[in-house]
């Protein structure tokens, strides 16, 4: 019996490889296990490796694994691609047809099962995915009844008939492992799960779900990979709440329109990636000259230019802090799991209003696509708070004058009006303005704007800014992190406290402001700071040398080779640290 199993199924883009992890995943975590699935794919419709890898626990995970239990193979490349992640009582499953040849330098069993032969005889070659799902469960020695729900789920509006023919399939592919080689294989039987139900999603769909619950119903955006889920998951769901998507033209006019839909008191979403980011830079200050909220998504990816669209990096850090020309007041999050990325969405909106300025959420193809076990999100913690937007009439206005839109306050925060509300006439430029909104060159004027806009976001309340787990109060190592490595960190971590290090953990999830106060006493208490990061230069180390000192503490730990980091490679790099 094995508390944990690590999966992969791989072949040709186009071949079903999504589909056949999907089906294999769903169905596992209905019987209450927890989930972690990572999918390797090419920047093409059909054609070049992909595979999902996925990890299945009693316990929760939040990483992908280091090595590889099972590997489900279509094609030679597969095999070739992948089979050192195998451990020595690792197995090969692949199609016979290819004629599979396995490498001299792994102990791993492979078993040649004719997935396509199968599937062709049952009435079509498409169900090799399922003859390999079957064999799976064979060796997992895994009741097939378990896919029956998923598969009517599935393919159930095909008609009866396709889902019989797909459990033919699955049965098929159990009964060749089964009688072919009946009692020489070796089952990796798993522990029995809790049977708890559990969401399970990907970082995207948990971002738009986190929009709906704010309120927001109007989103523009532009397709873009990995963004494109949040577009898709709110086409389905906004409609029926009355809410509008918009796929524009471009990602000017993506952002453009978010901020048109929020002056006019909509709450508005817009979402991108590096690339598109890049081209909304202009609208994002026309955004916070005008202090008008906007929530803008960035699934960050490989970079530059066009770079890898489809893998894993972490380096448009400075890129959103700094990448506007001039200077405006915005708020930068990086949520760290899904369920962070859903209430943070949601708390966007809040201060995208309550400060009056563009908000980022910051996540990364990893978190954006990564698909795990989600435990059930309590709706009643979302609020909607709005700010100074102005609910009920305006006093009148002396001499007919205009609206005070951008007036001077104590804490920077001008009250706000939608059109149309009487007495509340006011310009709006992205040229400096006065306290009206009428264009202004005057000096004294544009301190006095300037200083009001910047004192808003002085001292921002965020629930959570950084996550800690510090349980030392001088450590070894502190290991700070954003985004998607959190998970792999605590992994690193729990090695290396059995190595006899004590490690404290920061998770940075306000990255601008930056956290200073929060992280300033776990660097002071530390003998020495890893910055873990998927990037070339060491953005994140380098901003938290800019805001709290220490540099001579910190050390980089950097990962740009398009692949998320696994845990063992954080552990031996900041092992070697000692």
């Amino acid at each position: 019996m094995i508390n944990q199993l690590s999966w992969k199924v791989g072949g040709q883009q186009g071949e079903g490889i999504e589909s056949t992890g999907e089906i294999f995943s769903i169905a596992l975590n209905r019987l209450g296990y927890y989930l972690y699935g990572y999918r390797h794919f090419s920047s093409r419709i059909k054609g070049g490796h992909t595979n999902n890898k996925i990890r299945v626990s009693t316990t929760q995970v939040r990483a992908i694994s280091d090595d590889l239990d099972i590997l489900v193979a279509f094609d030679q490349e597969t095999i070739d691609v992948n089979y050192k992640e195998l451990h020595d009582k690792g197995v090969i499953i692949a199609d016979s047809k290819f004629d599979p040849k396995q490498p001299e330098d792994t102990k791993a069993t492979m078993y040649a099962v004719p997935f396509t032969e199968i599937a062709t005889e049952l009435g079509t070659s498409l169900m090799k995915n399922m003859v390999a799902i079957g064999a799976t469960s064979a060796v997992l020695d895994l009741d097939i009844k378990v896919f029956e729900e998923v598969v009517q789920e599935i393919f159930g509006r095909k008609g009866q008939q396709v889902v019989d023919k797909n459990m033919e399939a699955i049965q098929a592919g159990y009964d060749y492992i089964k009688e072919k080689l009946g009692a020489s294989i070796e089952t990796m039987q798993l522990e029995k799960a809790d049977g708890k139900k559990r969401m399970f999603m990907i970082g995207n769909d948990a971002i738009a779900l986190g929009a709906l619950a704010a309120g927001c119903r109007f989103m523009a955006a532009y397709p873009i990979t990995p963004a494109s889920e949040i577009m898709e998951y709110l086409i389905k769901k906004l409609p029926p709440l009355g809410g509008t998507v918009i796929q524009t033209e471009d990602e000017i006019a993506a952002v453009t329109m978010a901020i048109g839909a929020n002056y006019a008191g909509v709450r508005s979403i817009t979402a991108s990636a590096g690339p598109g980011l890049s081209l909304k830079m202009e609208a994002i200050g026309l955004s916070g000259i005008t202090e008008t909220p906007l929530v803008i998504v960035d699934t960050q990816r490989g970079g530059p230019s066009t770079g890898l669209p489809t893998k894993q990096e972490q380096s448009d850090l400075m890129a959103m802090i700094y990448g506007t020309h001039g200077e405006i007041p915005k708020i930068v999050l990086a949520p760290s799991t899904v369920q962070e990325a859903f209430y943070d969405t949601a708390e966007a909106f809040n201060l995208a209003e309550e400060y009056q300025c563009p908000v980022i959420i910051l996540s990364d193809l990893q978190l954006s696509l990564g698909k795990q076990t989600v435990e059930p999100l309590e709706f009643d913690k979302v609020e909607i708070r709005r700010g100074k937007l102005a609910n009920s009439e305006l006093p009148e206005i002396e001499n007919k004058g205009y609206f005070k839109r951008y007036e001077v306050t104590d804490d920077g925060v001008s009250p706000r009006v939608i059109p149309g509300m009487k007495n509340g006439i006011h310009h709006v430029t992205g040229v400096e303005h006065d306290e009206t909104g009428k264009p202004s060159e005057s000096s004294a004027n544009r301190k006095a704007q300037m200083d009001k806009r910047f004192k808003k976001v002085e001292h921002i309340r965020f629930n959570t800014p950084v996550y800690k787990n510090a349980p030392h109060e001088e450590a070894d190592l502190l290991i700070v992190g954003f985004n998607s490595t959190r998970g792999t960190i605590e992994e690193a971590i729990a090695r290396l406290e059995k190595d006899g290090l004590k490690v404290n953990h920061a998770q940075v999830r306000l990255i601008h402001p930056f956290p200073t106060d929060e992280l300033l006493p776990l660097v002071k208490s530390a003998k020495k700071i890893a910055v873990v990061e998927n990037n070339a230069t060491g953005q994140l180390a380098n901003i938290l040398k800019m805001n709290v000192g220490h540099a001579e503490k910190v050390v980089k730990i950097l990962k740009y080779d398009g692949n998320p980091f696994l845990p063992h490679e954080i552990h031996t790099n900041c092992k070697e640290l000692f």
